[in-house]
């Protein structure tokens, strides 16, 4: 049976070379608990924390490592640009109804629509450039052992992360992104495809895989976007990856944090479900298609710049959550939920990758 072990296994101080994406979902997608279920198991867990203030980071941090003594991480996302905005979510709100009344206008219409009753999103911090520095200092502080930047320009944790032996990986969409990355000095290069869900780009996996292991060199390229399986996995180590990063095959997992709703959503949807739209934050997300997403391309409304679309739709999704209305919110998702076909145990989700890619590597060599 073939060995399943790259050079990254040893650069990240992991038994196999597969990495749980570090996904969001309004900091429901990776719990704690699902972060070290992975990293028990052998891989890497990564908290998705792109979403949370500096102090929930902390204490998830510190619930990892009461529960594993292996490696993880913590993704972040680093935006090239962000519309100027003030840093609370309240004049963020006076701002839409002031400059784009249109906008606030088609949101009410929504709630009707739905029958919701308005309950705007709680927590008052927005994504900020002040933000997203507490959310850096808080991992940098706690010497996590890994740094994910989910998007855009990981320059300006490099050379903290250098300091206190901290890796960096950085997620690029093209491979004119993976120069950035290159430059940037990370340690390693997520390739994620444009199957994958969450915030993604426009090329496909099989062309954009081999063009960033070229243009990464001698740093280690990890391939995301539709992988669910071993097959996936052998075939991005074929086109050159040293291993993946999954996502939505571990969004269903038992430990993860979603809704139950939302794990049979994405157990039930067909590949041709996820659908990419721009309305759910403001860049495009890969997510559930559904009636709300369906109203905004019939709006005719662009979406606002992050973060303001998101403030807009955080409100709108609080509304939709706490009528238990979980087919009308955002599920974010890969093209891979059409091969993800039941709900189990992270644990029984990561062997089975292991072994069906060593399955395949095997029959790949009687070919």
């Amino acid at each position: 049976m073939t060995n399943l072990h790259t050079p990254l296994c040893d650069l990240l101080e992991i038994q196999y070379p597969i990495v749980l994406a570090g996904m969001g979902s309004w900091g429901m997608a990776t719990p704690p608990a699902l972060v070290a279920a992975i990293s028990n198991a052998g891989g890497l867990g990564v908290l998705g924390c792109s979403n949370l203030p500096a102090v929930e980071i902390e204490h998830r941090i510190a619930a990892v490592r009461s529960l594993t003594d292996k490696p993880f991480g913590v993704d972040l996302l680093l935006p090239a640009s962000l519309a100027q905005a003030p840093g609370s979510r309240a004049a963020v709100r006076q701002e839409i109804r002031e400059n784009h009344p249109e906008h606030w206008a088609f949101l009410r219409e929504l709630h009707e629509k739905f029958g919701l009753e308005e309950r705007p999103f709680q927590e008052d911090h927005v994504i900020s450039t002040k933000l997203i520095r507490e959310q850096i200092e808080a991992t940098l502080n706690a010497r996590v052992p890994v740094f994910a930047a989910g998007l855009g320009d990981p320059a300006i944790v490099v050379p903290e992360a250098r300091e206190i032996g901290m890796k960096v990986m950085g997620v690029c969409g093209s491979p004119r992104n993976a120069i950035r990355q290159v430059k940037a000095g990370v340690d390693v290069i997520v390739a994620q495809g444009t199957e994958g869900g969450g915030h993604t780009g426009a090329i496909a996996n099989f062309a954009l895989l081999p063009q960033v292991v070229d243009a990464a060199g001698e740093i280690p390229v990890l391939a995301a976007g539709g992988i669910y399986d071993g097959r996936g996995i052998a075939a991005s180590l074929a086109l050159g990856a040293q291993g993946v990063w999954v996502g939505t095959a571990f969004l269903v997992a038992d430990e993860g944090g979603l809704p139950s709703a939302l794990k049979d959503q994405l157990v039930n949807a067909s590949t041709s479900d996820m659908r990419i739209s721009p309305y759910w934050t403001g860049k495009t997300v890969r997510a559930v298609q559904n009636a709300v997403s369906q109203a905004w391309d019939e709006s005719g409304l662009p979406p606002l710049p992050t973060p303001h679309q998101r403030v807009l739709m955080e409100d709108f999704k609080e509304a939709a959550m706490s009528a238990g209305r979980f087919e009308i919110t955002m599920n974010a998702g890969g093209q891979g939920a059409g091969g993800v076909t039941r709900r189990r145990p992270a644990v029984d989700i990561f062997n089975d990758l292991v072994e069906s890619t060593r399955t395949t590597l095997d029959k790949m060599r009687s070919l």
